[in-house]
């Protein structure tokens, strides 16, 4: 009968695997969607935010996840104490490359007012009046300064667009939102990674026990037939 360390490892394990799947699956589904052509403003602002995304080193990271949580199985099938170190080695890898991850996200919140006025300024007048009308402003930082505004119905004249205030703002704010969610995702999978070690810990300490009372009793000549 499994111990209860052992059934909070395979619990923790589960976990693990889970947390590969979702990076895994998140990766391939934005990498889908980021140059489809979008609806409104904020699927423009979401999709030129995907494409700034490590999505190949998120996928690289779900490989890693996949690869440990294989070395953790003999571990679990054989009660072999040595591929349990090898998965706990292969964890903190995990949890530094997400840990990584997390940061880069994090690195992007604080310069996304800066960052993505070049990316505006590259988009074609059709993204950037989508852009406009969703967010209710005119040109980026304002309605003179570069990246300058599309005239469109939200813009129709430099008269108007003055009145209106810059798009910084509002797309800035929907994109830290975004990117809030998933680098605090990141940092929850870090704490996985960190319950994982623990029970890989006291998994091996609870099998050296074992292993160390069963010497003492093969010394003592219990068990011997």
């Amino acid at each position: 009968m499994a111990s209860k360390v052992q059934m909070v490892y395979v619990i923790s394990d589960a976990l693990f695997l889970l947390m590969g799947i979702f990076i895994l699956i998140f990766c391939v589904v934005v990498n889908n969607i980021k140059d489809n052509a979008p609806s409104n403003g904020r699927e423009a602002a979401r999709n030129l935010m995907y494409q700034q995304f490590p999505l190949t080193a998120g996928i690289v990271n779900s490989v890693f996840i996949f690869v440990t949580f294989i070395t953790t199985l003999p571990g679990l099938a054989l009660g072999s104490r040595p591929w349990i170190k090898i998965g706990g080695y292969l964890t903190i890898v995990c949890a530094i490359f997400t840990m990584i991850l997390g940061l880069y996200l994090w690195i992007m919140t604080l310069k996304t007012r800066a960052s993505f006025a070049k990316v505006f300024a590259v988009q074609p007048d059709d993204i950037k009046s989508l852009m406009q009308t969703t967010f209710s402003c005119c040109g980026y930082f304002n309605a003179t300064s570069a990246p300058v505004f599309v005239t469109d119905a939200t813009c129709p004249s430099p008269a108007a667009a003055a009145l209106m205030r810059g798009c910084v703002a509002p797309i800035s704010s929907f994109i830290n939102v975004l990117l809030d969610n998933i680098f605090t995702a990141m940092f929850g999978m870090v704490g996985i990674d960190v319950v994982f070690l623990l029970s890989a810990v006291c998994l091996l300490k609870e099998r050296k026990e074992r292993e160390r009372f069963r010497h003492i009793d093969e010394k003592n000549g219990i068990g011997r037939f």
